[in-house]
């Protein structure tokens, strides 16, 4: 990476961060992260938020939300030729990439812009690393399952791009996939039993994130039953949007059409 006068690389001189508006990060955090990408030579770096979870449940959700981001994650860390993430909590971008990728201007009417400027990145041509931020990034939003499902609301069907098929597609698989897990073992069959194997081997991956970020193995353990509620909080994101038309967001009401038409795909 090219370095400036001053000896300093010049990632360091001209980036931008974009981050939530009720987020804490801890003091050293944007120079390690500037660090990373000198040494990564990455053009964005993204956290994933730390959470002020009250209770176990709450904790069980965030867990089997880091678990969904895995793979995205693998992804662009291994410069998948498809791969792209963004999250709200923390997006380090350089200025130079961000300008070239059409920036913000291009997302204005993208309610999951945070996600979709890593998109806009990886079509410049941009590299991407992104990093579990545990209490790096901590995020005063969603104590409770109640409030994440309220805070929700806007953003899943905003998601799956407020396709109502989809919505019905994956509430459907995901019923079927985990009512399996609990009524496959009475079938006293190998295949039957599958299911509730591969729920359980869910734990693992929770428990070792609970280690990470500090947490007890309560949310670890209450992980593989959280998915009823993931599931409530889709159909409820749409129901929502739907019964609304459309989505109040940043102080303004948007119709579903307005946002159809908008959403970079």
């Amino acid at each position: 990476m090219a370095r400036t006068d001053h000896g300093k690389p010049e990632f360091m001189w001209h980036t931008i961060l974009f981050t939530d508006g009720d987020c804490w990060l801890k003091p050293d955090v944007i120079a390690r992260a500037l660090l990373v990408a000198e040494r990564e030579q990455a053009d964005h770096v993204a956290l994933t938020p730390g959470v002020t979870a009250q209770t176990a449940w709450a904790k069980a959700w965030h867990l089997a939300f880091l678990i969904s981001l895995t793979n995205w994650i693998a992804g662009v860390n291994r410069d998948g030729r498809k791969s792209y993430l963004g999250l709200g909590a923390f997006n380090l971008v350089r200025a130079l990439a961000y300008r070239q990728c059409g920036g913000y201007q291009a997302l204005r009417l993208t309610v999951l812009d945070d996600v979709k400027l890593g998109l806009l990145l990886r079509r410049a041509g941009k590299r991407t690393r992104a990093f579990i931020g545990g209490d790096d990034v901590e995020c005063h939003w969603g104590a409770t399952v109640p409030a994440i499902i309220k805070v929700m609301e806007k953003n899943y069907f905003a998601a799956i791009e407020y396709r109502t098929s989809h919505v019905m597609g994956v509430t459907l698989a995901g019923a079927l996939l985990w009512g399996s897990a609990f009524i496959g073992p009475f079938t006293g069959s190998l295949a039957g039993g599958a299911p509730a194997v591969a729920l359980g081997v869910m734990g693992l991956p929770a428990w070792i994130l609970a280690r990470r970020l500090g947490w007890s193995m309560v949310g670890a353990a209450l992980t593989p039953f959280i998915f009823p509620a993931l599931l409530y909080a889709i159909v409820n994101s749409a129901w929502v949007t739907l019964r609304q038309g459309g989505v109040r967001w940043r102080d303004t009401f948007y119709s579903l059409d307005t946002l159809r038409r908008g959403t970079l795909r």
